[in-house]
């Protein structure tokens, strides 16, 4: 541990490239870049719709999707909300695997006027050709989405409180989960959307499932939980119980178990069911990432010195599964990371929103913030829990927007991330690559998602 605090102390003295060595190997290997972009930062349109990211030597960036192709505000031209993309998964099963990305679009009531309703799009990364899926006045704020190994996909609302109740529930008080079919013969057809309550009235953002098919998900509130729902069929979300995480003697980290809820109450508000067994609040959970037996959470104001502060500037949590999980702080403030200074342009760790599994098994993250950064962080190899070492990989220039929504598919040399809030009103989906003249180290990196 001393040897990482020792790295972040560099780091804030002279740069955030020197915080740690990024791994110089796999698909994916970079030399961090010098710091987030402060000086960089623009409202030019000439540089946002081109290079919006400050990005290693050795990478190119280009633009998937933007508003000039897919227009999901229907009755306007969304500038009120600047919502574009949100997360986004690729299609990974079957003949036409890694060709089809599909994005939820956060969209809210009252953004637009008249309210056309969140949205889910799909790009076909072979033509171009984009196109929404699904369309709904009642869906609000749609954010979290995870392709499942029974060949759906899953997504979900981003309500707190909930103002367009759905008519299949019209008793939740928060966002709900959804299940989409796509079509067999045609991947950028919807076949059928089916709710899923039983998952959590909640304002839903990550979602993630292990190799036994069971769904965790998180409440992004300043005391929200992370939850666990164990179908009683595999692949059946339609039956089955919902779990939140507590962690022992009421404390952040430490031995935990998963405390069953009141499946009634779970459909109305799952924010009183887990408050009514205890379960542990963090400060705004957000997504969520498993690698291997390991469930990462991105807690955006979460303070890791004063679990009070619901202003803190946040930390990525760790949850070992199994039947006594394990819950520690990955990235935190002091041990491997140096928190952002924006007043004086000291470039730091703040608000983590999005993560990503890298293709060499890496934990990548991306902020909610401006400048909006990508981290990438080591695993743990020492065995104390934190993250060995975190370095910068980009730094949006855009003074408005937020990078969201990173991923990876089956190609290991493509990372995917969406910008959204831009200044320029052109929120957008980017791919970041990289160039292929160390080809030959990949042979060992197959990637398998």
């Amino acid at each position: 541990m001393i040897k990482t605090l020792l790295a972040a102390a560099i780091g804030a003295a002279f740069s955030a490239g020197a915080i740690a060595d990024s791994g110089k190997h796999g698909a994916m290997a970079f030399d961090p870049i010098a710091g987030s972009a402060y000086v960089e930062s623009t409202t030019d349109p000439l540089i946002l719709n081109s290079e919006p990211w400050v990005i290693p030597e050795g990478y190119q960036q280009a633009i998937v999707s933007d508003e000039s192709s897919l227009n999901v505000y229907q009755n306007g031209d969304g500038s009120a909300a600047s919502d574009w993309p949100d997360m986004n998964t690729v299609n990974e099963t079957g003949k036409h695997a890694g060709r089809y990305m599909y994005r939820t679009h956060e969209v809210r009531p009252g953004a637009v006027a008249p309210f056309t309703g969140g949205a889910l799009s799909v790009i076909d990364l072979k033509t171009g050709e984009s196109r929404v899926l699904v369309q709904r006045a009642d869906l609000e704020a749609l954010d979290g989405i995870v392709w499942t190994p029974w060949r759906t996909v899953l997504f979900a609302e981003e309500a707190i409180a909930a103002q367009l109740p759905d008519p299949d529930v019209p008793a939740a008080k928060s966002g709900l989960l959804y299940e989409l079919e796509l079509d067999r013969h045609d991947p950028m057809n919807a076949r059928k959307v089916t709710v899923r309550p039983l998952l959590g009235s909640l304002s839903h953002e990550g979602i993630e499932i292990d190799a036994e098919g069971n769904v965790y998900v998180i409440d992004e509130d300043r005391a929200g939980s992370i939850y666990k729902f164990v179908p009683e069929n595999y692949g059946d979300l339609s039956s089955g119980q919902l779990f939140a995480l507590k962690v022992d003697g009421g404390a952040k980290t430490g031995t935990a178990a998963w405390v069953a809820l009141d499946m009634n109450q779970v459909q109305i508000d799952a924010r009183v069911a887990a408050k009514a067994v205890g379960a542990t609040p963090f400060c705004r959970p957000e997504d969520l990432e498993r690698i291997g037996n390991t469930l990462y959470a991105a807690l955006t104001c979460e303070d890791v010195a004063n679990p009070a502060n619901t202003s803190g500037a946040g930390a990525v949590l760790s949850v070992t599964l199994g039947n006594i999980p394990k819950v520690g702080y990955f990235v935190a403030h002091g041990v491997n990371v140096v928190k952002e200074d924006k007043a004086t342009q000291v470039t730091g760790f703040k608000s983590p929103d999005n993560l990503a599994k890298g293709p060499d098994g890496r934990l990548w993250i991306v902020e909610d913030n401006v400048p909006s950064d990508i981290w990438v962080a080591e695993p743990d190899r020492d065995g104390d829990g934190y993250s060995d070492g975190v370095s910068l990989f980009a730094s949006l220039k855009d003074n408005q927007a937020e990078g969201t929504g990173i991923y990876f598919g089956k190609d290991p040399r493509k990372l995917y991330v969406n910008v959204q809030h831009s200044a320029t009103k052109n929120d957008k989906t980017m791919v970041i690559t990289k160039k292929h003249q160390d080809r030959d180290d990949d042979h060992e990196h197959d990637h398998d998602d």
